[in-house]
């Protein structure tokens, strides 16, 4: 992998938006695999030592992806994502919240909109975060902007590993 890959991550209070860009030196099916196979999605979005585990994903518009980040300690913190748009290959929009363990959602929640696209074989990651409570927004921000960036580096070292394969 290249170190020149493109990273920009930005914060508008303003609007209760994080607006995250990162290249990867993958193919694009692969990285749109990374983003939406739980069993990629578990080997990189837990920011270490975290893991992840998905309970369950249904890949679809309407379909749901329940999971938790688990410390080291056992300690379980679970999320529900509900894919609300999905254009293959292209783009992805998710409705996200915290959850217990009984999938009760924990309002207010934020909205997701994935984009990618390849060039000269990169892929490009272009993601927005609206928060519904700019309350959250600044409650979850310095844990949330040191664990994406850590999850961002987990996936370029997984896109590595599968690229070799």
């Amino acid at each position: 992998m290249k170190n020149t890959q493109l990273f920009d991550f930005t914060v508008d209070k303003a609007a209760k938006t994080v607006y995250i860009t990162r290249e990867f030196d993958a193919p694009l099916s692969l990285v749109w695999d990374a983003f939406t196979k739980a069993e990629l999605i578990d080997q990189w979005i837990a920011p270490k030592p975290m893991i992840a585990k998905t309970k369950y994903q249904d890949f679809k518009v309407g379909g749901k992806r329940f999971y938790a980040m688990i410390s080291p300690e056992g300690h379980e913190r679970w999320a529900i994502q509900e894919y609300t748009s999905i254009t293959p290959k292209t783009n992805f929009k998710m409705y996200n919240a915290f959850a217990d363990k009984d999938e009760n959602p924990e309002l207010p929640g934020s909205e997701w909109d994935h984009n990618f696209s390849e060039q000269n074989g990169a892929t490009k990651v272009y993601i927005v975060i609206y928060n519904e409570s700019l309350e959250r927004l600044e409650r979850i921000l310095d844990g949330f902007t040191q664990g994406m960036k850590m999850s961002l580096s987990n996936l370029e070292e997984l896109l590595e590993k599968l690229s070799q394969k």
